[in-house]
């Protein structure tokens, strides 16, 4: 057993009694098939009161079970770099990090290093941790904030899965163009690619279900500074919604958003509330905005 194994612990409760292990770790703690794979055959453990069992084994109330995860196999595909960043909070199982603008969350043809996805391997490869990188929500090259990186793959399939059940939620603050009305709302409009472009997104009926709620902070005649709820996560959603309303983000070129106050949309990821897939807490990370859109406040009189 290596002391590098991410250890995850739960106790057996009464309506789990006569359960065999198997349905246990699968249908109540959400296993996949792969995991309990990975475990069997790639050198992880499970316990059933201190001792070695097979998923074969019956449990009763009370009973402890322990499993140990298999070292995970780095991406040789993924360059180590020594960049620094800003952790939030860590423990075995999920870093959240404050992105700055500028920097990529992953590897791509035009940014092939300098990402957030290089600067967690080479934080993972000084600290002896053995994972790849995980990232459960992603943001823009330019967009600042906060983000989940998951330590191992089941931590990443359980975040993955509270995201999408709406158990992961995201707040983002944003300086747009114009004075946003009504007040509070939500724009319900489909996004998909723009047929021109290979990065472009826009509002079209033949896109993918894009629902945003917002919340105009403070506003005037020409800007407003909104919160905004991410239901769901489509690649720009935020960026095309608000330009679909005619209202771009300061910054943001590629949706018709004047550059004059920051060369960069004006999109932060200020809050993360989450319930931890393991201890059951709910965390709330709040992440205050970076100088650059507290001096576009300021300039736009928000």
């Amino acid at each position: 057993m290596s002391n590098k194994q991410v250890k995850i612990n739960w106790s057996v409760s009464p309506k789990e009694d006569g359960m065999l292990l198997r349905c246990f770790l699968r249908e109540v703690k959400g296993l996949s098939k792969k995991t309990l794979a990975d475990i069997k055959f790639k050198g992880g453990f499970i316990f059933l009161n201190g001792e070695e069992v097979t998923v074969r084994t019956t449990v009763c109330t009370d009973d402890e079970v322990e499993i140990h995860l298999p070292e995970e196999k780095k991406s040789e595909s993924l360059k180590e770099e020594v960049i620094p960043f800003e952790i939030l909070f860590e423990d075995d199982h999920m870093l959240v990090i404050n992105k700055p603008p500028g920097m990529p969350t992953i590897p791509s043809r035009q940014h092939p290093s300098g990402t957030l996805a290089n600067a967690v391997m080479g934080y993972y490869h000084k600290g002896n941790i053995s994972s790849t990188f995980h990232a459960v929500n992603r943001l823009d090259r330019d967009t600042s904030g906060l983000l989940v990186v998951a330590k191992h793959g089941f931590a990443h399939d359980q975040l993955a899965k509270a995201q999408k059940a709406g158990k992961l939620k995201r707040f983002y603050r944003a300086i747009v163009e114009g004075c946003v009305q009504p007040s509070t709302g939500t724009i319900h409009a489909p996004i998909g690619r723009k047929p021109t472009s290979i990065i472009e997104r826009m509002v079209t009926p033949n896109g993918q279900v894009a629902i945003t709620h917002y919340k105009v902070i403070a506003s005037n005649e020409h800007f407003s500074d909104v919160e905004v709820d991410l239901q769901t996560g489509r690649t720009h959603q935020i960026r095309v919604h608000f330009a679909h309303l005619h209202h771009p983000l300061v910054g943001d070129e590629l949706y018709g958003g004047e550059t004059a106050l920051l060369n960069r949309q004006a999109l932060h990821c200020a809050r993360l509330e989450l319930i931890h897939p393991f201890t059951g807490y709910k965390h709330v990370f709040v992440c205050p905005l970076p100088q650059d859109i507290k001096m576009v406040k300021e300039a736009a009189c928000l």
